[in-house]
């Protein structure tokens, strides 16, 4: 109930931070709830009935998964820094069609519950995170060039990339041990 509350809450910060424009008047808000958001979203990561995060698990699990994430993430973004201009902007549609792919063959394994289709998700998705990076990188680079200079929208996109590269970490970390 802690996670679905916290996610519930983190999900109707993000609504309001989408709802509210961005201008110098609002920036002190968008902040806070920006702030909000990223609380709630750690805080719905580390929820007390997380399996991953209980005390049956290694206390190294979570910082290696925090490190192997700040690392993927610097990698790929150092990435879509120094490409060339719109090289990455083409993986949209295939990220998109990928989460897709997922989402369908997870709603499968609902059903099924095979470990080998879960195990294949959870690369899938770490895969289809990076991917992500590359392109979120690289279509706030196209939106500041062309006058979006939205950066705490911007900040929540590479947020979102940067919580899921760590859960899917932490998950394939779990499984592990």
């Amino acid at each position: 109930q802690f996670g679905l509350l916290t996610g519930l809450g983190a999900l109707g910060l993000m609504v309001w931070l989408t709802a509210t424009p961005h201008s110098r008047e609002t920036e002190q808000k968008r902040l806070g709830m920006l702030v909000g958001f990223a609380f709630l979203t750690g805080s719905s990561t580390d929820a007390p009935q997380n399996p991953l995060t209980s005390l049956s698990s290694p206390p190294s699990i979570i910082p290696t998964a925090f490190l192997g994430t700040a690392t993927i993430f610097a990698c790929f973004s150092l990435s879509a820094l120094y490409a060339r201009r719109r090289s990455y902007l083409y993986l949209g549609g295939f990220l998109l069609s990928g989460l897709t792919l997922m989402l369908l063959s997870s709603l499968v394994n609902a059903f099924v519950r095979s470990s080998w289709l879960f195990t294949a998700n959870l690369y899938v998705a770490l895969m289809i995170m990076c991917g992500f990076v590359l392109f979120d990188t690289q279509l706030i680079i196209e939106k500041a060039e062309s006058g979006d200079k939205d950066y705490i929208w911007h900040c929540v996109d590479l947020f979102l990339d940067f919580v899921n590269i760590f859960r899917e970490l932490l998950m394939i970390l779990g499984m592990s041990e």
